[in-house]
């Protein structure tokens, strides 16, 4: 092989002998000792191989399946050869006039993708591997007009459509390889295939950037984008299949590097379901043809070498039709699975390379000392662990085919069509429903849920990439030429100075939260304003994943539970009747609700009440509802509009800023996504409120960025209501009993949040918001002296911060906030969502009702 790989004198004999008894030993392994153990030939070899066969035959056993080694029975289909890309040693992808020439469409068209699909159930194949280039619309003018033409807005679209109806009609498993994906791409594919995967490929990011490189030219081999793509699918708890492409022109250390990447993602999300290791073969008409393939031995120890990087848990494959028959060689150093095999289609992706047979498989598998076993293409592990990897829309499909056991395949299994369809009577009330009220008198049953150690991923791995963002900026600023900038014009505050202030302390705090309120008196006056409404948590099942939420629970916990319709609008029902202008309905991301429930709620509160405001949904839930639906953002919500809605809450935001988020939320929305929500809802007219939730891994200059990103879209936008400040509530949170997260913000911090948060978003959102819900009285009294002006609502029920631990209850009277606006010596007056006056009646209802609404809250069966 003559990449860079083999450049060098190679590695001397005492660093072979350490790396090698290293490796016996079983001792971690770091990026050098595994490049020298990438050189192993002859004898080495061997003994690499004998010790990494040992690792993957303790993990077998482990696994329950002692010396058994699986396949995938699949069909091949090859969706578009179109793609944006240019690798230099591809011949999957074409041009559209060969197509043409040939008699093909851009796309398959779904009578033939179909027509395959049947034939390989027929077969008695269970998978239906899908590949395809990437966004070929990009860069292909005839690819964007087959999808207008034919209905879709994008590939992704044609993809999922395809898979539901490869489902329905033949009842094969969608295994996908669209290529680069973002989170919301996987949202949306991830209820219509159990599986994904993409190659990482290689960590060498000089085979994408220097000319002449094999990905040169490919927007999408981009090591850190492809990096992206697999945190991305463990985040969205999808069963990925990746792996690396060897003898490319990388050397040694880089192939060693993209290993431990891999191995990093796999430990931090748990999600990598298999590792292919794929040996280059160069193909004529390609730029690469001169290039020799990757010989034998390298393949073989870079598979023994990933076997001890990755562990004795991992699934490690070997592409059986690019080995000439060595299968015995493959088995010894360490491999489990030979990956899909089809007895109808070729690999269009190496067409000189045939499919062994089957036969042919067992046969050498036998000889190895391994019995051959299919599984499915979702790999047995992930079978049997069930929610949140897998989809209730696919659990039919996947338990027709699986062995409950083992999660393998059963062999004979009658592989025909099931419908594709949101599960039945989602809205039935169950578990813990009057939690709302039992919370504050009977506490929640436990402090954590029970998979706590694994539903948030790899504790461990989450320490490590939490440190660096931990670590305070120096400040360097003169704090007194901040605050006189600040006094003077708030707008004119740079980057610099606005950081030396969200570290202000002592006398300098003072000064700086007398002239928050300055600005705040004469942005919006004295009065304190508050809004009577009901806060209505739906259900809190969800398995997102957020490792600051202690309200999430799985469906078989203790304090679960889910409204019925009827629940719902009892409650917002109820608040009316006591003088409510508005309901603020949230809930878990439960994977039973289909992504129509949410309209179902909104129509079910306006059906009740009708003069009622709705505030609902996350901007995690509009993504949730808009993947489950197949619908854009912008479709759902105005098909929310049309159901009832009337703002959203700027919620889930915590700080719009991927580093931390990361490591607040293993599957949460990231940060572009959520300013897609709140953008397209100002502009079809619906309003939201912005929030930010500190002190947890946060720092200042997070929070400073935070403020930056708020004020930029309110002055594209205007459709910012109010800015919420959610201080961190540490006592449940996962991330706080981990030992990661630090027990919430000072008071310190509260105060230099809110003035800052005065004069960062003067004058574009002029009303900041208070917590009495997380700072009690007496906490939100000062935060109203440090520049806020709005106390929030009356709530009613407040069911997220008390279970997160808050102890200053779920409902406080119209008196109970009259006085906290008292207490900052200021008046206070009544609101409605979008900060206008209150009709008389609303106000006299409030009255009546005021100080008995705890009687009123409990709905129950």
């Amino acid at each position: 092989m003559t990449t860079s790989a083999t450049s060098g004198t190679g590695p001397t004999e005492n660093a072979m002998r350490r790396a090698l008894k290293r490796a016996r030993d079983g001792v971690a392994l770091d990026v050098t000792e595994a490049a020298v153990l990438l050189q192993a030939r002859g004898a080495d070899l061997d003994d690499l191989t004998t010790s990494a066969a040992r690792v993957r035959d303790a993990g077998l056993a482990a696994a329950g399946r002692p010396g058994v080694i699986t396949y995938s029975k699949s069909v091949f289909i090859p969706l578009t050869r179109l793609c944006r890309d240019k690798c230099h040693y591809c011949t999957f992808v074409t041009v559209p006039g060969k197509l043409r020439r040939a008699g093909h469409g851009m796309f398959m068209s779904p009578d033939e993708v179909l027509d395959i699909a049947r034939k390989g159930a027929a077969a008695g194949c269970k998978e239906a591997l899908i590949t395809l280039g990437d966004k070929p619309e990009d860069r292909w003018p005839e690819a964007r007009e087959w999808l207008d033409a034919h209905g879709y807005d994008d590939t992704i679209a044609y993809v999922r459509a395809i898979s539901i109806r490869i489902l329905e009609e033949t009842g094969l498993l969608p295994h996908l390889n669209p290529g680069v994906m973002s989170w919301t791409d996987f949202q949306r594919l991830k209820p219509v295939a159990p599986s994904m995967g993409m190659m990482l490929e290689t960590t060498a990011t000089r085979l994408w950037s220097e000319p002449g490189g094999p990905h040169h030219g490919s927007p999408d081999k981009e090591p850190a984008v492809r990096l992206r793509v697999l945190e991305d699918a463990g985040r969205s708890s999808v069963p990925f299949t990746s792996g690396l492409l060897i003898g490319i022109g990388e050397t040694y250390e880089e192939r060693a590097d993209g290993l431990f990447a891999l191995r990093r993602v796999s430990r931090a999300y748990h999600g990598v379901q298999e590792l292919i290791i794929q040996n280059f073969r160069a193909k004529p008409d390609t730029a690469m043809r001169g290039m020799p393939d990757a010989e034998l031995d390298e393949l073989i120890a870079t598979v023994a070498v990933a076997r001890h990087i990755m562990g004795p848990a991992a699934c490690l494959q070997a592409p059986p039709n690019l080995v000439d028959s060595e299968y015995a060689r493959l088995i010894g150093a360490g491999i489990d699975d030979w990956g899909g095999v089809s007895p109808l289609t070729i690999d269009h992706v190496n067409p000189e390379r045939p499919w062994p047979q089957i036969d042919l498989l067992r046969e050498q598998s036998a000889e190895a000392g391994f019995e051959l076993r299919e599984r499915l293409c979702v790999y047995p592990e992930f079978v049997r662990r069930g929610e949140p990897w897998l989809d209730p829309r696919l659990l039919p499909h996947v338990r027709a085919l699986a062995d409950p056991e083992t999660g393998l395949a059963v062999p004979d299994a009658v592989v025909e069509g099931h419908p594709w369809q949101e599960p039945e009577e989602a809205f039935t009330s169950s578990g813990r429903t009057d939690l709302h009220a039992s919370i504050d008198t009977e506490g929640r049953t436990s402090d954590r849920r029970e998979d706590y150690d694994h539903v948030y991923g790899d504790w461990d791995a989450l320490r490590e990439a939490a440190a660096p963002g931990m670590v305070p900026s120096r400040i360097d600023t003169d704090v007194r030429a901040a605050l006189a900038t600040a006094a003077d014009d708030p707008t004119r505050l740079t980057d610099d100075e606005a950081l030396a202030l969200l570290h202000a302390d002592g006398p300098a705090l003072d000064a700086l939260c007398r002239i928050a309120d300055d600005v705040r008196r004469a942005a919006v006056g004295d009065d304190v304003t508050y809004i009577v409404t009901r806060n209505i948590n739906f259900t809190n099942v969800c398995y997102t994943g957020c490792r600051f939420c202690a309200f999430a629970q799985r469906r078989t916990d203790a304090d679960a539970y889910t409204l019925s319709l009827d629940q719902v609008a009892d409650r917002a029902a109820q608040a009316w009747d006591v003088g409510a202008v508005e309901v603020c309905m949230q809930g878990g991301i439960h994977p039973d609700l289909p992504g129509t429930a949410y309209f179902d709620i909104a129509r079910a509160v306006k059906a009740r009440v009708p003069g009622m405001h709705v505030h609902a949904f996350s901007p995690m839930e509009v993504v949730n509802g808009a993947t489950r639906t197949g619908m854009s953002i912008r479709e759902w919500l105005t098909a929310a509009k049309e159901a009832g809605l009337d703002s959203i809450p700027g919620t889930a935001a915590e700080i719009l800023d991927d580093e931390v988020r990361w490591i607040l939320t293993k599957g949460k929305l990231p940060t572009a996504t959520w300013i897609e929500v709140v953008t397209t809802a100002h502009e079809l007219g619906i309003r939201s409120s912005s929030t930010m939730m500190y002190g947890h891994v946060d720092q200042p200059r997070h929070w400073l960025g935070h403020f930056r990103t708020l004020s930029r879209i309110q002055q594209q936008t205007g459709g910012f209501t109010e800015f919420v400040t959610l201080p961190f509530i540490h006592t449940n949170a996962p991330v706080y009993l981990a030992g990661i997260a630090r027990p919430g913000p000072t008071t310190r911090d509260n105060r230099a949040v809110i003035a800052m948060a005065r004069l960062l978003l003067h004058p574009h959102i002029p009303n900041i918001q208070t917590s009495w819900v997380k700072l009690g009285t007496e906490g939100a009294a000062e935060m109203l002296r440090s520049g806020a002006n709005d106390l929030g609502g009356t709530l009613m029920e407040e069911t997220i911060s008390r279970m997160a631990g808050s102890s200053y209850g779920s409902y406080k009277s119209v008196k109970d906030l009259i006085a906290v606006a008292e207490a900052a010596g200021r008046p206070a007056k009544p609101r409605t969502t979008l900060y206008g006056e209150v009709p008389d009646e609303r106000q006299r209802a409030a009255a009546v009702s005021d100080g008995h609404l705890p009687e009123l809250l409990p709905v129950l069966e």
